[in-house]
Order: structure tokens, then sequence, then C-alpha cells
């Protein structure tokens, strides 16, 4: 099939080799898997897509100085009837934010962001070592990663949490309602984001031909599709148990925060199959990994030995260093560890937690009582971990570099 001019090169650059990656998601993406001309072509056009709206907002700030940043974060946090003589971009901006689409369902954003909060502290490991490990398969926007140093070196752990940070906001009860912090911190991120979009292409040597727009709808679906699609079949993987409508409740809560962060509705919403195959196909049209993958591969693997930084023993931190690598083996499969030139394990952990979360999930989770056992439990170790992971200090999301 031939690229259009206007394709970025970095599409389906590595066909053979992401392949193979993304090899263990292609049955689950049947009966049919691969793009057909009309889908390659909208996968191609998103990586030359932006967040429209926020970019607009962002011009107004930096090229027309017509609105502030204080001014946003009054609209924020407060509501745009707070700003005096709001100004036209910000009113629009926060008056399409606050037109809630048709297909939202509050009750269906509860159960999901309860259900999260159930899986406990495995939805950490399987944000880290499926999610955030799995993504760096994707090196096309890695650069704006490894530019800003966010997750290389000792800022690794800090950049962890404030992702954490968000991911707590949006599956806290109520956090996802207005002024809850999932919405607050999912909007701070958009613009941020936005931001970022601005300063690569006006300001640095970023090679559009070959990458796409530093921030694109194609990485942002593929980015949503990682909290959502990978993290329900990886946390099955381990042996945590979702009904059909609590997992298609946890679809939904994601494809809103999906939609709040900016991501076209071409990819929102979407059900397992349909998120299933979207996967399958951004991860089949990557490019595969390159220096920038593993540099950021090797800090988030490497962090349980620095003990500056978990506060563990010898023995601890080179527990969690192998518990890590088992969970990233065993979730990713050989191929994707490999590719990243992380160590592989076998998958011994992995083993000893579905044995755990099968007697949790699948035989007293069956139980009315036993259900709730389990939502105070997951509830209470997601608290934990959040304040172990600085050693107590609460981590926020990383201001908008404005």
């Amino acid at each position: 099939m031939t690229i259009p001019a206007y394709a970025p090169t970095r599409y389906m650059r590595d066909r053979d080799r992401s392949a193979r990656i993304t090899a263990p998601l292609r049955p689950f993406a049947w009966p049919n898997p691969d793009a057909d001309a009309e889908e390659a072509d909208r996968l191609r056009r998103a990586l030359l897509e932006q967040d429209e709206p926020s970019a607009v907002l962002v011009r107004a700030m930096r090229e027309d100085r017509t609105v502030t940043m204080a001014q946003f974060r009054q609209a924020l946090h407060r509501g745009i009837d707070a700003v005096p003589d709001a100004p036209a971009p910000l009113r629009d901006y926060f008056t399409m934010l606050e037109d809630t689409p048709a297909w939202v369902d509050r009750d269906k954003i509860a159960l999901g962001a309860r259900t999260l909060r159930r899986v406990g502290t495995d939805a950490a490991d399987v944000l880290a070592y499926g999610s955030l490990l799995g993504g760096y398969n994707n090196s096309g926007p890695l650069p704006v990663l490894t530019g800003s140093g966010k997750l290389t070196g000792d800022r690794t752990l800090r950049r962890i949490a404030e992702t954490g940070a968000w991911w707590y906001g949006c599956t806290e009860d109520g956090g996802l309602e207005r002024f809850g912090d999932g919405f607050l911190l999912s909007v701070h991120v958009r613009l941020m984001h936005a931001f970022v979009n601005y300063h690569h292409e006006h300001e640095t040597d970023w090679d559009t031909a070959e990458r796409g727009l530093p921030i694109n709808q194609f990485d942002q679906a593929g980015t949503l599709g990682l909290f959502s699609i990978t993290f329900l079949l990886h946390t099955r993987v381990l042996g945590v148990r979702y009904t059909r409508r609590e997992a298609d409740a946890v679809l939904h809560l994601w494809c809103y925060v999906g939609w709040l962060m900016g991501v076209d509705d071409h990819w929102l919403p979407f059900d397992l199959r349909k998120g299933l195959r979207m996967m399958y196909r951004i991860g089949s049209a990557s490019p595969a990994a390159d220096e920038n993958s593993l540099l950021l591969a090797k800090s988030l693997v490497d962090l349980p030995l620095d003990s500056g930084q978990t506060g563990f023993g010898p023995m601890r931190r080179r527990y969690e260093y192998e518990r890590g690598l088992s969970l990233a083996t065993t979730l990713l499969g050989p191929a994707a560890v490999r590719a990243l030139k992380v160590p592989t394990r076998p998958p011994w952990y992995p083993a000893a937690r579905i044995a755990v979360n099968v007697t949790k999930h699948h035989v007293i989770g069956r139980f009315p009582a036993g259900k709730r056992w389990l939502q105070r439990l997951g509830e209470r170790r997601l608290v934990e971990n959040r304040q172990r992971i600085l050693g107590g200090e609460i981590a926020s999301v990383a201001a908008i570099p404005a």
C-alpha cells in the first residue's frame, strides 16, 4: 500500500519488528485485525492531528496574549463564571469541557472507578511493568520524554508518582465530577500537552516529517488504550476477575478521561473488542524501540536497585528488581522485553499473584461480604502505596511549562 506524501515516515517503518511485538494481541483483534484502507489512512492522518481546542487556547496565551495562566487556573478550579470579563477563547474552552457528551454515563464511571480501586497494588505493578514499559516499544513520541529528563535518572520515580497521582484522581470516588481531582488533573495535563506541542513546533528542530506532531492523536489514542484495554488484559493475566458489566464500566471511565484530555471522537467511545483492535493496529504501525526506548526502559526496571529511591535494604532491592523483570516478561511477552534490552525472567512472581488473586477475586469476591472486604483491602493498599512511593510525600502532576 502506498503511503501518501503527508504520512510521517515513522508510520509502518518497522513493520516486521512491530508485528513480533504485537503478535500476542492479534488473536484478540479478530475477525478483522488489520486496518482496511480507510482506517489505515485515518491512522496516518492521526500522526499529524493534535488537540485543536487546546492549541487555540495556547495560541491565545502565547501569541495573542489575550488569556493568562492565572485566568486558566481560576476557571479550572472555580469555574469560568469566576473569571471577571473572561476572554472569549477561555470561555469557549471551558464551555466545551463542560458540555459533556451524551454517551457519558455517570453511574458507569462510578462503577468503573470502584472496580479499579478494588484491584489494589496489582494496579500499580501493571501500570509500571505493563502499560508504561510496554509503551516504550513505540519510540515515536519518546524524544519528548528524554528531552525533558522527566523519565531519566533520579527523576524517574517522581514522574511515575505524578502519573500515579493523576490515575488516583481519576479513579477516586467523584474524581471525574467537574471539580474532582481527576477532572482537574486531566484538564491540567491536556493544556500541558498543548504547550509541549507549541514549544516543539515553534522553538525546537522537531522533525514532523519523520515523527508527526510531538503529541498527536495516534499516540494519545494508544496511551489511552494502555491505561484501559491493556490494563484489563494484564490484570486478568494476574488473576483479577471482572464481570462484563465492571469491565465495560472501566472502559467507559477511560473513554471519558480520553475525551477530557482531547482524544478525538473517532477513537471514542469503545468497547473491549473495538479497543483491542485499535491497540493492535496502533501497535503494528508504531516504530520499534530505539535508543530513547532503551534509556527509558533501563531507568524504569533499574529503579528498585537505587537505595536512595526505594529505602529498601540490598536483599529487598534485588527482590523488587527480579520481581519487576518477572512481571514484565509475563505481561509483555519475551519478544517485547528483549526489544527493550531488558533481561527476561521466568514467571515466578505472576504465578504467585495468580494463586493469591484467584482465591481473592474468583472465590472470596463472589460473595457480597467478600467483595466488600476486597474493596476495602484494595483501597487501603492503594493509599499505602501512594504514601510509600515518595517516602510519605503525596505527588501531584507537573506544572504547565508556560
